[in-house]
């Protein structure tokens, strides 16, 4: 599975890394993604979600204490 913020849709980026001669060699940047149990309607999931829409409450992550509701029916 690809590393992508399951949000925003996030990815990896790619680049050169410049050292001090200016000489390029390949590098690539990843988001800041962590695995985490989100709200997603009446059920539960873990996706892989960036700490920027954690932040911003971009998604509802599920409280450690409460049961999923498909548990309380």
């Amino acid at each position: 599975m690809a590393k992508v913020c399951y949000s925003c849709g996030k990815k990896p980026d790619f680049g050169n890394a410049r050292s001090h001669s200016l000489r390029a060699t390949r590098r690539r940047r990843n988001p800041n993604l962590q695995k985490v149990r989100i709200q997603e309607g009446a059920a539960s999931r873990r996706a892989w979600v960036c700490t920027s829409c954690l932040k911003g409450f971009k998604v509802q992550k599920v409280s450690a204490g409460a049961p999923s509701p498909a548990q309380t029916l």
